[in-house]
């Protein structure tokens, strides 16, 4: 019997299988008297949640904001983290080719640098149906990288079978579409095609249950219009038409500052801090709620909160 994967391991796995994007993070280089050692590995997930260790709370708290910049680009990284101030002397992180370097004023010595890997899930197209244009679709999906699950009757498609597919594509000729389009609809699926005429396409989102925004994610005829005849042609313009939609929102998403977070700067040691559910918080001292690093920057926060005030003011 072959020994249990190690915990980390094992959820990487979990969550690769699940369609879930995250970034390992590997501690490269500490000098004492950092906390963390060389080998040390966690996992940033999209939300900010950090599972592992590569350091301290004010090290964590670094690694979450750089971690979520990798994932949102698809580059690796290499973070320098060191109480010192940064080359340049503005306070602000030094961006090179590959790497970048971030001054943390509560680290109390010692300096860290991790490897951050975004580990973004290949595409999954979910095929429903057994005609020419279905085949041709599993034939060229995986030229362009994407994972091709096929499937032939809607009896055997669930919510939880769609969940993590960027796209889902019926060609199955009017059977078993309408179950499969509103498990698609309600698991948030980014792309939905129904290969049809316009008449019967129209036909069959006038049947459906769905708002008129709901019945606008439905892409039917399902395809760019270039001009499309063949079986081979409609595959190729029914996969430019996915590749326009997920390529879109990933530009869309990187355009946003924080994707699953947005950033605050602690009022104590000036560290920039990902804003997510776990984050330290207080609401003393004004009428805007402060974030902090950790619970020792919450600490000295609210035992005089006053202090922190003049200083932003200043």
């Amino acid at each position: 019997m072959s020994p249990a994967a190690p915990p980390l391991e094992a959820r990487m796995a979990e969550l690769t299988g699940r369609h879930v994007p995250f970034v390992k993070a590997t501690v490269v280089r500490a000098r004492r008297p950092a906390s963390a050692r060389p080998g040390d590995t966690a996992l940033v997930l999209a939300d900010g949640r950090v599972e592992g260790f590569v350091g301290g709370a004010c090290a964590e708290a670094t690694v979450r904001v750089q971690a979520l910049r990798t994932l949102r680009s698809g580059e690796s990284l290499l973070l320098r983290i060191s109480p010192e101030e940064t080359a340049d002397g503005t306070g602000e992180p030094v961006v090179e080719e590959g790497a970048v370097s971030v001054a943390n004023p509560c680290l109390s010595g010692g300096e860290l640098e991790i490897f951050l890997e975004p580990l973004r899930p290949v595409p999954r197209v979910v095929v429903l149906g057994e005609s020419p244009i279905a085949r041709a679709l599993a034939a060229f999906g995986p030229v362009l990288g994407y994972e091709i699950t096929e499937a032939s009757g809607a009896d055997g498609i669930t919510p939880e079978d769609l969940a993590g597919s960027q796209a889902l594509v019926i060609a199955s000729h009017g059977r078993g579409e309408e179950p499969v389009l509103m498990s698609a609809m309600r698991v948030g699926v980014p792309y939905i095609g129904l290969v049809a005429s316009p008449r019967r396409g129209a036909a069959v989102l006038d049947a459906l249950p769905l708002d008129a925004e709901e019945l606008a994610r439905i892409h039917t005829p399902a395809g760019l219009w270039i001009g499309a005849r063949t079986p081979g042609e409609i595959a190729v313009s029914i996969l430019a038409e996915v590749i326009q939609t997920v390529r879109g929102l990933s530009v869309e998403v990187e355009a946003v500052p924080e994707t699953g977070s947005v950033t605050a700067v602690d009022p104590v040691c000036g560290m920039t801090v990902s804003v997510t559910d776990s984050t330290p918080h207080s609401d003393e001292g004004g009428d805007e709620r402060r974030w902090f690093c950790c619970a020792g920057c919450l600490a000295a926060y609210e035992k005089d909160p006053a202090r922190y005030a003049k200083a932003d003011a200043s």
